[in-house]
């Protein structure tokens, strides 16, 4: 079911097709132009590689990408490896802006962006090679449902790679509504949860990685981004629109640095 705040949440995203291409002077003349700016996940396009990597991405790779966002891990991994991409993305803005972004680089017709939401993947079993995403399947309460299609549409063997935010131990109820009204987190699991429900699901050979660490220090260059897009809505318009998503980064900061949230990387096979 679509949940309304997570849609709000991205309608009001500091991170848009729009400031994208502003940072870019408005006319990219490839791919990579965009790249410093379109990748709206931890650790950039030395995580992609990483993450790449362990799911096996190569020439001819299907790959479908949950929660695409603006497709900037979908356009370097196909300008990169070579792979074909569809992208599933929920939000109409975020799905509509990814589209955008792929015409201006001449890539709408090696990545096909579909709306629609990742419980209900409206693609055939075995359709895919890989399913990949980052950071997004937080906002998904229904994890079942999620991770049952994901092994669905993948072929036998076929790899889930993901990133996510993970609970710790200090995680309280009161921490947990904090990420949901600020980042619209429905759904934080511990590690070892992670693992149960991606082998209720039917997946085997599950290897996760601990990203805390690295993340600490990103998080905080993110929050100081946010502060500078922040600044320059104030100088451009006298409003100040990204007032509460400081805030609240700044508490997701001091969460992390007390060990209440952590991060992972987790490869699973079909």
């Amino acid at each position: 079911m679509t949940d309304p705040h997570v849609i709000a949440f991205y309608d009001r995203h500091p991170i848009s097709a729009d400031q994208i291409l502003a940072k870019v002077g408005g006319a990219p003349s490839g791919a990579a132009d965009l790249w410093p700016h379109d990748q709206d996940h931890y650790g950039g396009l030395e995580a992609n590689a990483a993450l790449a990597q362990r799911a096996a991405i190569g020439p001819g790779t299907r790959v479908l990408d949950l929660c695409a966002g603006l497709c900037g891990p979908a356009r370097h991994n196909a300008a990169t490896l070579g792979c074909s991409v569809v992208a599933l993305e929920l939000n109409a803005q975020r799905a509509s802006g990814a589209r955008r972004l792929n015409a201006l680089v001449g890539f709408d017709r090696r990545i096909a962006v579909v709306q629609g939401d990742a419980t209900r993947p409206p693609f055939g079993d075995g359709a895919f090679d890989v399913v990949w995403s980052q950071e997004a399947f937080l906002h998904i309460a229904d994890k079942t449902g999620l991770l049952a299609g994901a092994r669905r549409v993948l072929k036998p063997g076929g790899r889930l790679a993901f990133t996510d935010w993970t609970a710790g131990p200090a995680l309280t109820d009161a921490d947990r509504r904090l990420m949901d009204e600020g980042i619209a987190a429905k759904a934080i699991h511990s590690p070892a949860e992670y693992e149960g429900l991606l082998t209720g699901a039917g997946f085997a050979e599950i290897r996760r990685e601990d990203l805390s660490a690295a993340w600490r220090s990103i998080l905080q260059a993110r929050l100081e981004m946010y502060r500078h897009l922040r600044d320059e809505a104030q100088r451009a318009t006298g409003a100040d629109p990204h007032a509460d998503y400081v805030r609240f980064y700044e508490r997701f900061v001091a969460l992390v640095a007390g060990g209440a949230l952590g991060g992972a990387r987790f490869v699973a096979v079909a």
